[in-house]
């Protein structure tokens, strides 16, 4: 795993890290697969339709359901739970449920995932 540090905009910022977490291809196209971050625990990193990807906090806002297991559509995760819908984008759940769930910036470089932490 490689990854690179930056500091953030701002007084008193702290640097994040792009941490490489794997090549895209172990990602199933409209699916997901979990990362374990000793800071954040477990983080389910999704693979839209056409190779985008997206990170979440692997936890519902509902009932903290394992979002990594629900179904992948349309920029949406339906939690596998209750059927919560989440948008992958910003993590917030759709109408007429309430909450959101964290987000972590994610892209593709040369054909590696990177999650910045």
């Amino acid at each position: 795993m490689s990854s690179t540090s930056r500091p953030d905009a701002g007084a008193g910022a702290r640097a994040t890290a792009w941490v490489a977490i794997g090549p895209l291809d172990v990602i199933p196209k409209l699916g997901a697969r979990v990362v374990r971050s000793e800071a954040h625990g477990a983080i389910a990193v999704f693979r839209g339709a056409g190779d985008e990807v997206f990170a979440l906090l692997d936890a519902c806002p509902h009932r903290q359901g394992p979002l990594s297991q629900g179904i992948v559509f349309d920029r949406r995760v339906a939690c596998p739970l209750h059927g919560w819908t989440i948008n992958l984008e910003d993590g917030t759940a759709a109408a007429p449920d309430k909450g959101c769930v964290r987000t972590f910036p994610a892209r593709v470089e040369e054909g590696q995932v990177l999650l910045e932490l």
